[in-house]
């Protein structure tokens, strides 16, 4: 069973190879976190963010950090059951963390920006990548994003300058492919928009079958004065995989950031998503769809920070569970002193489909300005028998009219989803999922 030592004395046989695939400052970063990593340790149900996820199902595993290329390659073919159809969209790929050119196509980019693997980045633009990379993920308070610094090795840097705008979806794709051992893997995410540059990104991380292996991601976003971004997590690792990942944005000065974050792979998937709204008049919006069967465990914390006046932030997560699916929601809205003006919505809905499916869900505001319009709520239920049998006297049969009504509930957040590939997909996964359920 591998434990808080077990990881730090891996790092310690892998750090000379380490040192020699970045700059030094980067090592620096690396052995700074690995240290707040031995002093946090892994959380138990005894800390309060962690109360309802064990982490122990994850420590039952001896996983190896994968440090060179890819041990088994991939075609396009393999990966586009799993992927969504981005013909149109710029797309670089990671195999098991490392950047697989093979299944990338940037094709041509405008002048200034930069979307490239982030060990590229370090090489050829370090001073850029310097200002910004791990400078709002922090690793003293969360022992995964300080676990995923202390094993920066590659991931994806992207860069737009002032005033760029990309048309096509930007497809960040990270594949997970163990070779007949468990793997674990941390790759990076770094997106820096510019003052008033405008794009839309899609991350994916997907995986097969029953392979298990460990996804560890930290993404960073900073979005800049007037700067827009609309962005969408799509989680569909393996049915035995562990997927624990932290998305940290910070926005500027009547920017507008949009997220979505679907989960429907993995045994054990948390994400945290958190947000720190650090000038006046941003416009931030995090969506979420869950949808768990079987033994899944899906855990979305989220924290968004009105740190100043006249901000808007929405927040709606719904999800699905069947079997002996568990889930937990806890989101939390603090409104500081400074944030008169803010306007923030948060809801959180949940149909459980069967008597064994759980959910704990735990909306908060936490309001220190007198004038503010801020509301939250949570519903959990099941289906309403009375809509089935209305549906049935149309002519509906039962299980049609059980898929229609758990199909609408879902489609307000797929509806939402203004990346249309992304949306399409996203459709036809949870058709194919409602036609296999019992």
């Amino acid at each position: 069973m591998a434990d808080k030592d077990s990881y730090v004395a891996s790092f310690v046989e892998i750090e000379p190879k380490l040192a020699e695939l970045a700059p030094s400052w980067v090592h620096d970063i690396r052995k700074s976190a690995i240290g707040q990593f031995s002093d946090q340790g892994f959380p138990t149900t005894k800390h309060e963010e962690w109360r309802f996820t064990r982490v122990r199902p994850l420590l039952q595993h001896n996983f190896e950090t994968v440090l060179d290329s890819q041990p088994e390659a991939l075609s396009a073919s393999q990966i586009d059951e799993l992927c969504i159809e981005d013909t149109g969209c710029r797309r670089i790929a990671f195999v098991n963390g490392h950047f697989a050119e093979d299944l990338s196509d940037l094709g041509e980019l405008p002048n200034g920006v930069r979307i490239e693997s982030l060990k590229h980045a370090l090489a050829a633009d370090p001073e850029r990548v310097q200002r910004n990379l791990s400078r709002y993920a922090e690793s003293g308070k969360n022992p995964f994003v300080a676990l995923n610094t202390a094993h920066i090795v590659d991931g994806v840097f992207v860069y737009l300058p002032k005033g760029a705008r990309i048309e096509e979806p930007i497809h960040l794709l990270y594949v997970s492919r163990p070779n007949g051992k468990p793997i674990a893997t941390h790759p990076r995410t770094l997106i820096v928009a510019e003052d008033n540059a405008r794009a839309a990104i899609v991350e994916s991380y997907i995986g097969f079958d029953t392979d298990v292996y460990f996804a560890n991601p930290v993404t960073e976003i900073v979005v800049r004065d007037r700067a827009e971004i609309d962005h969408c997590k799509l989680q569909r690792e393996s049915a035995a995989a562990y997927h624990i990942a932290t998305t940290q944005v910070h926005l500027r000065r009547k920017s507008r950031f949009k997220t979505d974050f679907v989960s429907l792979g993995g045994i054990l998937v948390r994400n945290d998503v958190n947000a720190v709204l650090g000038d006046e008049d941003i416009d931030c919006t995090i969506n979420g769809l869950y949808v768990g069967n079987e033994h899944q465990h899906i855990d979305n914390h989220t924290i968004i920070e009105h740190a100043n006046p006249n901000c808007t932030s929405h927040e709606l997560y719904k999800g699905i569970l069947d079997d002996r699916a568990k889930a937990v929601f806890n989101g939390r809205v603090h409104v500081h002193p400074d944030a008169q003006k803010t306007d923030a919505k948060q809801t959180n809905r949940c149909i459980l489909l069967s008597d064994d499916a759980q959910i704990n869900t735990n909306p908060q505001l936490e309001i220190y300005a007198d004038d503010v319009k801020c509301t939250h709520g949570a519903a959990v239920g099941q289906i309403d028998d009375d809509a089935i049998f209305y549906l049935q006297t149309r002519g509906i049969d039962k299980t049609a009219a059980r898929q229609m009504l758990i199909y609408a509930f879902a489609n307000e957040v797929l509806e939402g989803i203004r990346i249309e590939p992304v949306r399409e997909h996203l459709e036809v996964d949870l058709y194919n999922w409602l036609s296999n359920d019992k």
